[in-house]
């Protein structure tokens, strides 16, 4: 997995934190804290789209970040269990790693045939 991959899955990370802030935000600092992961998490994909295949960038990007919430959710906020939730979110996972797994990234392309 290369940098860019990486920065993806670290800008759904951040969507997991905004989006819990905006729902949870109560003073200046936690709203203040959810514009930056706004910023960050938003300047991640942007940037990772420019490198990597932008319609597969945003799939992963919005189904790691919507897993994530779900299990956020469910962990921290008290969001009831269920296990339909959990083989959903499952599925959702298997789908992402799919496309990550069938998407060719033409920067790899050129290192493999440069090497070879």
């Amino acid at each position: 997995m290369n940098k860019h991959w990486v920065l993806v899955v670290i800008a759904a990370v951040f969507e997991v934190m905004w989006v819990a802030g905006l729902k949870h935000a109560d003073n200046w600092m936690e709203w203040g804290l959810t514009v930056l992961a706004i910023v960050i998490s938003f300047s991640g994909l942007i940037y990772s789209g420019k490198k990597l295949p932008t319609s597969t960038v945003y799939a992963i990007f919005v189904g790691l970040g919507t897993a994530g919430t779900v299990i956020t959710e469910m962990v921290l906020f008290g969001v009831p269990f269920s296990w339909g939730k959990v083989w959903l979110i499952v599925s959702l996972l298997v789908g992402i790693i799919g496309l990550k797994l069938v998407t060719r990234n033409p920067e790899d392309e050129q290192q493999r045939g440069e090497l070879s």
